[in-house]
């Protein structure tokens, strides 16, 4: 076997490095800047072990290209590229099939596509193998082969890494089925689970992300009503949870490539059968007005505190979606960010796990370099280790600035409020 992995982010590059300890593998990307750093080894997603990088580059076993005539002699592909929604919340198939239209100029006879990219049940049999087929005159199940098994990669988590994560697969035929199975049972230790059909692995995927962003969005609805009630979320929770069968859900911002993306593909699937999900997008529609309930709890928290809002200087720590990662992808801190920009702020975001000309280009904003000022609000917005031991009287513009921690995560008797 010789293996292709298509697309190198925060699922595609630790897959290929942990593939190339057994069998010969080729990192492909369009990004040129990318594959010519992770070839010297480096990783600017820093997912990678850079020790069992540089130690298959070496062996020669894990090479890098942008150029697709290196992946001709391949005869696994397996595509790990992004899967987004739109500016409407619609799916955004537009890389996959790019991807696929790409892989169909380089098809043979008995190779196999295994898709990772999170997408709705049907999706690869009903959108990517009708272009594979277009692009490479070969018949599906014929000549070629589709598999489906669903990354799990967690961005930022060094203990539950892809090897120790079980992985669900699944093929076209029961015999790839087999075939693609015993592949990632090679080299996943928690062991695999093979679906009976490719539809129920894609549908396996979208209700992971669907469970945890419903589950959020219930203590998210219940720190809107706490608030309102006056008394503290985290409070309540710590008491139900002495319940050995509570659910211990945090409210906060969902973001991120997953949680926040994942339901509206599950939902479109089923808007496109006639059926129009009701917890599901009651659940995301909680979920994306938190942003907007920060900025306005701190507002109001300046207001009370007798502070002028017009032109106060603001500061949000962290813009990525998670605590210790430099993934800014569907980063909900904007929301915060674009709400109090309404309200007239003055705001810097300072988070030193983000690539500054990522956020530029994904969200127009100018991270700063260094905390060198004092300021009127301050929402701690992602939990970096790094903010948890601040003293914030440094940076706070006297004894009415206000603090707000949107994580529940500080000393509850430096801050003014928390979700």
């Amino acid at each position: 076997m010789k293996i292709a992995i298509i697309g190198l982010g925060y699922v595609g590059l630790p897959l290929a490095i942990e593939f190339a300890k057994k069998y010969n593998v080729i990192g492909f990307d369009i990004d040129g800047e990318r594959t010519s750093e992770l070839q010297k080894g480096e990783d600017r997603t820093k997912e990678a072990d850079l020790f069992l990088l540089k130690e298959v580059i070496a062996k020669k076993t894990l090479t890098f290209s942008s150029a697709l005539q290196d992946i001709v002699n391949c005869n696994i592909f397996i595509v790990t590229v992004p899967t987004p929604i739109d500016q409407f919340k619609a799916p955004d198939l537009m890389p996959l099939l790019k991807a696929s239209e790409m892989l169909g100029n380089v098809l043979k006879k008995g190779d196999i596509v295994i898709y990772e990219s999170t997408v709705y049940p049907g999706c690869t049999e009903e959108d990517c193998v009708p272009v594979l087929e277009k692009s490479s005159g070969l018949k599906f199940n014929e000549d070629f082969y589709c598999g489906y098994s669903p990354e799990r990669i967690n961005p930022g988590d060094k203990v539950n890494t892809l090897t120790k994560i079980k992985k669900v697969t699944s093929g076209s035929t029961p015999e790839i089925a087999n075939v693609i199975d015993d592949l990632y049972a090679s080299i996943i230790t928690a062991g695999t689970h093979k679906a009976p059909s490719i539809k129920v692995a894609e549908a396996s995927k979208a209700i992971e992300n669907a469970q945890r962003d419903v589950n959020i969005s219930f203590v998210n609805e219940l720190a809107l009503i706490f608030d309102r009630i006056g008394i503290d979320t985290t409070d309540v929770i710590e008491a139900a949870a002495t319940k050995w069968n509570f659910l211990k859900y945090k409210p906060g911002l969902v973001g991120g490539h997953c949680i926040g993306v994942d339901p509206y593909y599950l939902a479109h699937k089923a808007q496109s059968l006639g059926y129009h999900p009701q917890v599901i997008l009651s659940g995301r529609r909680v979920n994306d007005n938190m942003g907007m309930f920060v900025a306005n709890k701190v507002v109001k928290l300046m207001i009370n505190g007798g502070q002028k809002v017009q032109g106060a200087s603001a500061l949000i720590l962290g813009v990525t979606f998670k605590e210790d990662c430099p993934d800014i992808r569907n980063s909900r801190v904007i929301d915060i960010y674009e709400e109090l920009k309404q309200f007239g702020l003055n705001i810097e975001v300072f988070d030193p796990y983000a690539d500054a000309k990522e956020v530029k280009k994904e969200y127009g904003i100018n991270l700063i370099a260094v905390l060198d000022k004092k300021y009127d609000a301050i929402v701690l917005a992602v939990s970096h280790k790094q903010f948890l031991s601040m003293d914030f009287s440094k940076i706070k513009n006297g004894e009415n600035a206000i603090l707000y921690d949107t994580k529940a995560c500080l000393d509850r008797g430096i801050i003014d409020g928390r979700l």
